[in-house]
């Protein structure tokens, strides 16, 4: 926490209000927000929980991770970072989980503060990285939790790799086809004209848009918007070629799904403005050892927009739901 501060400056905030205008989501979101009586100006945490980050380098790319290791016969769960936010955003659920399990957390290649790189764009490599990064640390017999971009690295690296882990959690993020985008991923995906719009708008742009788009009930603190507006410093570029290379990329991941045999959980916010809910409905009929929770009046940011009920959600799957799911 000792770091200067990045601000959300005006050209931050006017941007993201363009993007707020050319979102046709924006008045159901609205809506959800004032049946929660959503104050936006007040965070939720005065300050995130204060997460042991570190870094390390991984077959020549520098990322940074964060763990807590309390004892080695505690189920271990890594995390996988969503974005445009960092591991920081899982502050809340690593405060409540930190005493029952050991953890692991690291922001992908390309996303949060690790290595930027336009070759880390794709499923496939982030799914090849899950595997050098559980094998770098000999993570053995864990739960992948990946939101967002993390679930597709977690279906590749569980449809690819004779995996030593025990269950994925997975939600709110791309990895069936053909997905159901909403406004502002049809565009990024879509539109070059678009994407050279968001690079412009730029990386303060791109992290209050997410504020203004992705939530029903958390707000984010300070120390969290600047830890996301430095993550994306001079990678808005690069991240967009994910979202370029995101129709080649889901035909690397959909034809897995029916070969994936682990446990896997899949989450989703029933408001949810980038990806739609029925894409976990989808996939979960396809994956045959799965089970779906959609959580009620929650935004794309399920982590932390029910940062409670997905605590809650990950300790039960954990204890006792993984082993009957068939």
């Amino acid at each position: 926490m000792s770091e200067k501060l990045s601000i959300i400056n005006l050209y931050d905030k006017a941007n993201a209000a363009i993007l707020g205008l050319v979102t046709s989501e924006m008045p159901k979101l609205k809506k959800a927000r004032k049946k929660n009586a959503y104050n936006n100006k007040k965070p939720t945490f005065e300050k995130p929980y204060d997460m042991p980050f570190s870094e390390v380098v991984i077959d020549g790319v520098k990322i940074r991770y964060a763990k807590s290791v309390i004892d080695d016969r505690k189920p271990t769960v890594v995390l996988l970072s969503p974005y445009p936010h960092s591991i920081m955003a899982f502050a809340p659920i690593w405060e409540i989980l930190e005493s029952k399990y050991n953890l692991w957390a690291y922001d992908m290649p390309g996303f949060g503060r690790s290595d930027i790189g336009y070759e880390f764009m794709t499923f496939k490599f982030q799914g090849k990285f899950l595997n050098k990064f559980l094998e770098h640390f000999e993570i053995k017999n864990s739960h992948i939790v990946g939101p967002d971009v993390g679930m597709p690295a977690s279906l590749y690296y569980a449809g690819t790799f004779k995996t030593n882990i025990n269950s994925i959690i997975i939600g709110d993020g791309p990895g069936i086809s053909p997905s159901s985008n909403a406004s502002l991923i049809r565009k990024m995906v879509g539109s070059g004209f678009w994407r050279l719009i968001f690079r412009i708008a730029g990386n303060g742009a791109l992290v209050q848009a997410g504020k203004e788009v992705c939530y029903v009930n958390y707000v984010p603190n300070k120390y969290e918007m600047s830890d996301f507006k430095k993550s994306y410093k001079g990678k808005v570029a690069q991240t967009l070629k994910w979202f370029k290379n995101y129709p080649s990329n889901i035909k690397q991941v959909d034809p897995l799904l029916e070969t994936i045999d682990i446990p896997t959980l899949i989450f989703w916010g029933d408001e949810d403005a980038i990806l739609y809910a029925d894409n976990g409905e989808r996939i979960q009929k396809r994956i045959k050892n799965s089970k779906l929770k959609i959580f009620d009046n929650c935004g794309h940011f399920s982590y932390q927009d029910k940062y409670s009920e997905f605590a809650e959600l990950v300790d039960n799957w954990i204890k006792k739901d993984y082993r009957s799911v068939n």
